[in-house]
């Protein structure tokens, strides 16, 4: 029998609606296929905005989504009382959904490798909070060791595969940047999707993602355990130590990460990485304290519920978010990809955001899920359930 629903916590969805904002800025760069261009052809606002986007944005918001999926296994496995067969069913339900997204939508997907990392999470639920964070503080430093010793090499089979299916449809290097703005159909699309599930695949493998992921899960999964966030005014003494000292990482580091990003790695991969774990990471830690504070400070304003109405229904947010970028920038839709540069992507993102918020405030009100979440749900429980508010 599914549980009735839970009290929910507004500063939760507050932060995953956060994250989603930073997800779409971070995503419609490769929708809009600006990504794909040559850097030579950027302008000097491209640059200045990519360095900007880099700092700020890359991999931290991620980072902040990754935390609250391994928050909320948390509460979904201590709601479960030790009979797991409900989550596992709810990870399979998230492995299709991230599959179908993956194979029709956009080869970005992050939902399947969630499933997987979630599959694994159950495995670590009994250790004690600070061996959950020693072994996560561990996995972080597993792709550097793996890149110093394999560099991709493990990933190379992929890449062979990837362009392998590139040749049977004729996508080439020279018009891989443009095939989606060029596509007059649906099953171009798809085409491009194909040999972009293995180049995915290509990219969890070769970045050592599946590490990155169940890290974050496993302190997501400890903050869940010590429910820190059911009283705010509690741990603003450690809120502030972890800004402060994810600030202090995350603003040199970020700076000298950026610098890599931008000229392609001169360093080498393994001080990518390096820069990588020692910039992304205490950043979106130092955000996640930062935004506590703040909404500690002012939890009753109203405000706040402009980002809880996305955050609750994250998921279907994070899926409408590739539809809608399918339909503003490739050519089956208004065809914008490949017109726009990067500052006017990101102003594109934002309005979609604002979008966004105003549909999720009108759904949620009548509603209890969004519409994936409720799917999801019903999916995982075996029967239909209630989606109007009672």
């Amino acid at each position: 029998m599914p549980p009735q629903q839970k009290k929910r916590y507004v500063v939760l969805d507050a932060l995953r609606g956060f994250a989603i904002l930073g997800i779409i800025l971070a995503n419609f760069p490769e929708f809009s296929l600006w990504t794909f261009s040559d850097p030579s052809t950027w302008t000097r606002t491209d640059t200045v905005t990519r360095a900007i986007q880099t700092f700020f944005v890359d991999g931290k918001f991620y980072t902040l989504f990754s935390l609250l999926f391994g928050i909320g296994f948390s509460i979904q496995i201590a709601n479960a009382g030790g009979k797991l067969r409900t989550f596992y069913r709810r990870m399979v339900v998230l492995l299709l959904i991230g599959l179908i997204h993956l194979f029709f939508l956009w080869s970005g997907d992050i939902l399947a490798l969630y499933a997987v990392c979630g599959m694994i999470l159950p495995l670590f639920r009994k250790l004690p909070t600070r061996k959950l964070l020693t072994i996560a503080g561990c996995l972080f430093f597993v792709p550097v060791v793996l890149d110093a010793f394999f560099g991709t090499r493990l990933a190379d089979p992929l890449e062979q595969e990837q362009w392998r299916i590139c040749g049977l449809y004729g996508i080439t290097e020279a018009n891989f940047g443009t095939w989606l703005s060029d596509a007059h159909s649906y099953r171009e699309v798809l085409q491009f999707l194909h040999q972009g599930a293995v180049e995915r695949m290509w990219e969890f493998v070769s970045g050592h993602r599946l590490f990155k992921v169940l890290a974050l899960f496993m302190i997501g999964f400890a903050v869940g355990q010590e429910r820190v966030y059911v009283d705010l005014d509690k741990i603003k003494p450690l809120m502030k130590r972890i800004l402060a000292w994810g600030l202090t990482l995350g603003i040199p580091f970020g700076i000298l990460y950026t610098w890599s990003s931008m000229q392609g790695s001169p360093w080498g991969k393994v001080v990518h990485d390096l820069l990588y774990l020692l910039s992304v990471y205490p950043m979106g830690f130092a955000y996640a304290a930062g935004f506590g504070l703040l909404f500690s400070k002012s939890e009753k304003a109203p405000g706040w519920m402009l980002l809880a109405y996305p955050g609750k229904m994250a998921c279907t947010n994070y899926l409408s978010q590739s539809v809608i970028g399918i339909l503003l920038f490739y050519g089956i839709g208004l065809g914008l990809g490949n017109r726009v540069g990067l500052l006017g992507t990101e102003l594109i993102a934002l309005g979609v955001y604002a979008f966004q918020i105003l549909v999720s405030t009108l759904w949620m009100r009548p509603f209890t899920y969004g519409p994936v979440e409720w799917v999801w749900r019903m999916l995982s429980y075996g029967k239909r359930l209630p989606l109007r508010r009672s």
